[in-house]
């Protein structure tokens, strides 16, 4: 499995009698400005065994004994593994089923090849990101890295499997799987069941599969895996490799634990898998104020009124378009002579040049009525098209990474809890 990076891993899940729905929680970027979610999950976790302990949800990474925090996530994990709480299923991936209020979507647990990764803008790897890596949201996540035992990951990474090749051939006979976890999910999170796959033959046909993906890219631009969600947890561990691997002789590079990063990829295709685009709010600008900061951005553009129902209509219909609402009227805007197939990238150079001149702030919302809801009283909001799955590969190989925040897989409660864990030293 070297040339397709993807293998199997030792994977480590809590022993039985661990209770799965307090071990389980959120990733960590998510509820960042919900300090009571974070209460709740505090309290309902209690002392027991949890990956709570073990991450460090970023709500707190601005506050006061951070470094704190991370002894005690380290200590933690060398607890945990002196105290028998995980068991380690050698050379395995792990097939993950998971149930929310959007449908049911299955994934793959294995690790990645992080010589495979590159997160640069410009990057033509096989693995590589979706959206601008903030090179500053790297060193907070370096120091959490740095000295952990052990990697929980939130990471989810996006293959595009129309002919369902991969995963799904184990989907349709899980009833032939062994189950390793079957749990509901704390704070609306749904259901999650995982699944043992561990014969080589199974591990073969998966690895067979993913070759042959390999073998229809273009060699010379070979985007086989595409990140979801984690991008910077992941830039974060290829950051780290990049440190470490200067010290360790070339003959034990290819097995150094710290080469791999455990992720769940998942296929595009997958009907339980719901893209949302992420819209901007522009506070204390004014529609003025913005238009004219788009017209110093775009080399030209056309506007029409439209009625709220149709925006998402509209919205969708072709490529360099989005909605403009001030309060009073809604606007639909269309970008002219645009190299680029999405409006994000333009509207991306509006946010640059006004927080430059500090001409406003912006916020980043998920959901279109949550956004609409904050325009008024100078505040512009802007409705984004969704991102069709059909052409996100495409987009990425032509255009290269999105701007940051463009999509989102799902709504918070959806995105990956913590459960897989492995051994990173």
């Amino acid at each position: 499995m070297k040339n397709i990076g993807f293998s199997p891993a030792d994977v480590l899940l809590p022993r039985k009698g661990i209770d799965l729905e307090k071990w389980a929680v959120v990733a960590c970027d998510q509820y960042t400005a919900d300090p009571e979610y974070w209460d709740k999950v505090e309290s309902f976790v209690g002392d027991a065994p949890s990956t709570l302990r073990i991450t460090l949800p970023e709500i707190y990474l601005e506050k006061d004994g951070k470094e704190e925090r991370i002894r005690n996530i380290n200590n933690t994990m060398e607890r945990y593994i002196r105290d028998g709480v995980f068991d380690e299923y050698k050379d395995s991936f792990i097939l993950v089923e998971r149930r929310t209020e959007t449908g049911v979507r299955f994934g793959l647990v294995g690790k990645l090849d992080l010589e495979e990764y590159d997160y640069s803008p410009d990057s033509v790897s096989l693995i590589r990101a979706t959206e601008g890596t903030i090179l500053s949201r790297i060193p907070p996540r370096r120091e959490i890295r740095l000295h952990a035992p052990l990697e929980l990951p939130h990471i989810m990474v996006l293959i595009s499997d129309e002919e369902r090749s991969v995963i799904e051939p184990f989907r349709d006979r899980k009833g032939e799987l062994h189950v390793v976890y079957d749990t509901p999910l704390m704070m609306n999170g749904g259901h999650v069941t995982g699944y043992l796959i561990d014969r080589e033959d199974d591990k073969n046909a998966i690895s067979a599969a993913l070759s042959k993906m390999l073998g229809k890219l273009d060699p010379s631009n070979p985007l086989l895996f595409a990140m979801g969600d984690g991008n910077h947890s992941l830039a974060t561990a290829k950051s780290l490799w990049e440190d470490i691997k200067k010290g360790i002789p070339e003959e034990k590079r290819a097995s150094h634990p710290a080469r791999f990063a455990l992720v769940e990829i998942e296929n595009i295709f997958d009907e339980g898998l719901e893209f949302e685009p992420i819209h901007r709010i522009f506070y204390s600008i004014g529609k003025d104020g913005f238009m004219k900061a788009l017209s110093e951005a775009a080399p030209g553009f056309t506007t029409e009124t439209i009625r709220k129902e149709e925006i998402h209509s509209k919205v969708n219909e072709g490529k360099g378009l989005f909605v403009l609402y001030d309060g009073n009227e809604y606007t639909l805007v269309t970008l002219l002579n645009t190299e680029k197939e999405l409006s994000a990238w333009t509207v991306q150079a509006v946010i640059d040049s006004l927080l430059e001149r500090k001409a406003c702030t912006v916020d980043y919302i998920h959901g279109m009525d949550e956004t609409l809801s904050l325009a008024g009283n100078g505040n512009v909001a802007l409705i984004l098209p969704d991102i069709p799955k059909d052409s996100f590969f495409s987009s990425i190989m032509s255009d290269k990474a999105f701007p940051r925040k463009t999509f989102s897989i799902g709504h918070a409660d959806e995105k990956r809890y913590y459960m897989e864990a492995r051994r990173i030293r």
